[in-house]
Formats: structure tokens, C-alpha cells, sequence
């Protein structure tokens, strides 16, 4: 069994990153900092004990953090994640896989933003820290899960979410799975560009919610990263990071957008499912969002805003 470098059991898998691949080894940093109290909550895939609470008692889950509050303090100048292993590395350990995968968004999204909406990419930061983290947005600890703050545009990411998605939620082990959630995160901070992202806070949930739409539009971006991320070359023309995606990887991915499903986990928690307390989708959404975002590979496809049936994207039609 492997580890990661903070001891946690990381699945054999097959080999994701390419041999050779340019990867940055300092694209995440690690922070740290934070002691509690207000939180930041941006995530898609994210904040899985406190969206337990808000879908019990059917309310936003900010309002059980106390979030929207800013705190000046950020986590952001931290040391860098020193993954100099490359590809063997990010193939097996999970903090590196995310700084790899951190580098393969920022090659499609580089290209893909501006050649589909004119808008430039702005490479969001990265920072890993463990147990809590200070940011722009306030002070957020491992509860939340992964989670993007518009404020310091930088997702922040606690490991141990990756074994929580696999033994409490069921969501395969496999590494697309785990990218899925990074992707998902990088999702918000293209919405964040395109100024989309705010479009949850006056609708915060519900099934036809703007939370949701925003969560299922993010789902079906990293459908988007997916699509491009075995074929988008990288500085001075080099290889693409990624090896071509298997249907085991694609099936890794959909597993982690079912598994945080809202109808899944309130199903789980609860024993009965409140549409009115969504705000992220169901399991099928999400699942059906990513298809979408990987089928088309277009941003006009991800128009989650417009649509009129949420349970039928325009890529699976």
C-alpha cells in the first residue's frame, strides 16, 4: 500500500501522469494558520460534515459557519509543496497529484478560457495545509473539505477529504477521482473570471437554486478539463502531463461527483431526501454535468444558468 507524504494510505493505480512531464513542483503551496471560527465555504465537493447539518435542517450551509464574514489573513506565501519527484511522484503521492494536476488546469484552461470566451486565464493559487487554514475569506478548517475563495482567488485543499470521500461516501479511490475534486475547485475560479460565481448567494438553495447551478457548472468545467487534459500541450510545444483517460478513469470521476451528491448524502444522514435544501445537485446532475462539460468541451455547453432542465444537459442529448 502506498502513502502519502503525511502518512495516509494512497491506492496502486495506474500510471496517470506522463513519464517525462514538465510539471512545476512548487505550484501548491502549504499553509496553514487558522484556528477555527468563520469559514470560507466555495466548494463543490467540499464541506461534507456541514452540508450534513444544512441538509438536515434544510438551510444554507454558511449559515452554520458563519461565513461571508473577511478576514485579511491569508495562508498564500506559504512554502512550496517541493514535489520533485515529477510524474512518479504525482502518480502516487496525493499532495503532488494535486500540484499536477494544478499544472495540467492551468495548461488547458490557459488555452481553453481565452479561446472559447477572449477572457485571459489568471492561474488561481493552490495551497495545501492540514487540520485548518487563514484566508481571505476567514478561517476554515479540514470539516469544510476543499474549497475556493474568490476573495485571495486561491483552492485550498485538506488531503484527509480524499479518505472520507472513499470510506464514508463510497466514491472510488482511483486517481481521477481525486482530480475530479481539483478540477471542480478550479471550476468556481473560472466562474470567478467570467463572473458567474456570485450567483448563489441571493438563490442558496433548492433544486433549481442558483447554488446549484453554480455547483453543477463547476462539475461540468473539470468535464472540460477532463476532455483536453490528455491532449493540451504545454510550454514550448512539450507533451501533455496526462496519459489518454481510460473508462476506469472517467468512471473514477463520476463515482466522486455521485458520491456528494445532495439526494446521496441526505439519503445517508438523514434516511429521507428535501430537494428544497439543495445546493449542489443530486448524484445524477452532477454525474450527467461532467459528461457534459467532457463530451463537448464547451463552455456554452456548461450554461447551467439558462437551462431549463438541470437533469438534461445539452451534452447528453
Amino acid at each position: 500500500m502506498l502513502r502519502t507524504r503525511r502518512g495516509r494510505p494512497c491506492e496502486a493505480t495506474a500510471m496517470t501522469f506522463r513519464e517525462g512531464a514538465q510539471i512545476d513542483p512548487n505550484r501548491a503551496r502549504r499553509g496553514g494558520g487558522g484556528t477555527g471560527g468563520r469559514i470560507a465555504l466555495g466548494g463543490g465537493a467540499g464541506g461534507l460534515i456541514v452540508l450534513v447539518l444544512a441538509l438536515l435542517f434544510g438551510g444554507n450551509p454558511a449559515d452554520f459557519l458563519g461565513a461571508g464574514t473577511t478576514d485579511n489573513s491569508s495562508s498564500n506565501s506559504g512554502q512550496g509543496a517541493g514535489c520533485t519527484g515529477g510524474a512518479t511522484e504525482a502518480n502516487t503521492d496525493v499532495d503532488c497529484r494535486i500540484n499536477a494536476t494544478a499544472v495540467s488546469l492551468d495548461q488547458v484552461w490557459g488555452t481553453q478560457l481565452t479561446r472559447q470566451t477572449g477572457v485571459n486565464y489568471t492561474q488561481p493559487q493552490v495551497v495545501l495545509f492540514t487540520g485548518s487554514v487563514s484566508t481571505a475569506c476567514g478561517n476554515a478548517t479540514s470539516e469544510v473539505g476543499p474549497f475556493y475563495c474568490p476573495a485571495d482567488q486561491t483552492t485550498y485543499f485538506d488531503t484527509s477529504f480524499f479518505q472520507v470521500l472513499t470510506d464514508r461516501f463510497g466514491a472510488s479511490g482511483g486517481p481521477l477521482a481525486q482530480m475530479y475534486v481539483v478540477a471542480h475547485e478550479f471550476g468556481h475560479h473560472i466562474q470567478n473570471q467570467l463572473g458567474d460565481l456570485g450567483r448563489a448567494q441571493s438563490d442558496p438553495r433548492g433544486p433549481e437554486s442558483g447554488a446549484v447551478r453554480v455547483e453543477l457548472q463547476a462539475d461540468c468545467y473539470a468535464g472540460i478539463w477532463a476532455r483536453y487534459a490528455a491532449t493540451e500541450r504545454g510550454p514550448n510545444n512539450s507533451e501533455p502531463l496526462l496519459q489518454p483517460l481510460t473508462q476506469q478513469d472517467i468512471s473514477d470521476a463520476l463515482s466522486a461527483a455521485a458520491s456528494v451528491g445532495d439526494d446521496r448524502i441526505q439519503q445517508a444522514s438523514t434516511g429521507r431526501v428535501n430537494p428544497e435544501g439543495w445546493t449542489h445537485g443530486s448524484s445524477e446532475q452532477r454525474q450527467k454535468w461532467f459528461a457534459s462539460g467532457y463530451n463537448t468541451g464547451q463552455i456554452s455547453g456548461c450554461d447551467t444558468f439558462t437551462a431549463t432542465d438541470l437533469d438534461n444537459p445539452p451534452g447528453l442529448r
